[in-house]
């Protein structure tokens, strides 16, 4: 599919959204001029001036109204770390994140996004970045076209099996690197013959540590492959799988909540510690299970709680 961006004064956007009249959709997003759907193509004008085609179609229609912009132009500009290739802000990549290592209830959600370089454009103008700078409402309204638009692999690690690996001895370090590891190879497989120019990883431990908790594995995925920390401000890729790991996470937390019949906390503090003890007196501590990472320090004064 297309993704074509063009910039274009206020008067031009009037126009385009007169020759469209016939498509226009009454949905608009936040900082939108108008939306249309023609029947190979979705032409999107933002008050900024940028105008996006997406679909089969987009290159074409976009050659209408004029040159598209260069990805360069619109992609992160920040300097990279020296360890990392000088321009990989610029270079079509595959990034990966995780969400949800350091709360006690719901899952851990991990993301690889492969963004080509002619992406980049597009996902600035859709409002890409790191997720942690974003309320999840936010969040949400942007995955939902990420989705759409980007190859991606989303791996989902449940509490039971979260803690069924870590009563075995396995650390969270390691489980984060079988699902890194695992999500990258299945994009790779999914964008194939297609190659990204380099892999990014959030980094969450040194490389040699990360590759130590792959031993053993098959299919460890090692070339073009690098690691930074703050990687959601190098490159949009990372900032990508990031927003959609979010996402995936809050819909699963979503559904546990429906199971608990409450709302439950986010994060590891003392108010998980109460909502964790409500569970305890209405479904026995044997239901904690499903719903939490029983090892973190919040079962412990949830008990207290619960027993008081």
């Amino acid at each position: 599919m297309g993704n074509i961006v063009l910039n274009k004064n206020l008067n031009e956007i009037d126009k385009m959204k007169s020759y469209y009249s016939s498509f226009l959709s009454e949905k608009i997003p936040p900082g939108g001029v108008f939306s249309a759907k023609t029947p190979s193509c979705s032409i999107t004008a933002y008050k900024s001036g940028k105008v996006l085609f997406q679909g089969k179609d987009g290159e074409t229609e976009a050659s209408r109204w004029g040159k598209p912009e260069s990805a360069g132009a619109a992609a992160v500009k920040k300097a990279s770390p020296t360890h990392l290739p000088p321009n990989i802000s610029t270079m079509s990549v595959i990034g990966s994140d995780e969400v949800g290592t350091g709360d006690y209830f719901g899952p851990i959600t991990v993301v690889a996004a492969y963004a080509r370089k002619e992406d980049l454009p597009l996902l600035k103008e859709l409002g890409v970045q790191d997720s942690k700078n974003l309320k999840d409402d936010k969040i949400i309204m942007i995955a939902k076209q990420l989705v759409k638009i980007l190859p991606y692999s989303l791996l989902t690690l449940n509490n039971e099996k979260y803690n069924e690996l870590q009563k075995s001895g396995m650390s969270q370090g390691k489980m984060k690197g079988l699902l890194h590891n695992q999500a990258i190879g299945h994009l790779l497989r999914k964008i194939s013959p297609e190659v990204p120019e380099a892999i990014l990883i959030d980094q969450f431990a040194q490389k040699e540590v990360y590759y130590n908790y792959l031993k053993g594995q098959r299919n460890i995925i090692k070339e073009r492959v690098h690691f930074s920390t703050k990687a959601e401000g190098i490159h949009l890729a990372v900032a990508a799988a990031s927003m959609i790991a979010r996402y995936a996470f809050v819909q699963h937390f979503d559904n546990l909540g429906k199971k608990a019949g409450f709302t439950i906390p986010k994060g590891a503090g003392a108010q998980v510690d109460i909502a964790a003890a409500r569970l305890i007196k209405t479904k026995g501590d044997g239901c904690l299970n499903e719903f939490v990472k029983l090892h973190f320090a919040n079962t412990e004064k949830a008990m207290k709680l619960a027993n008081k």
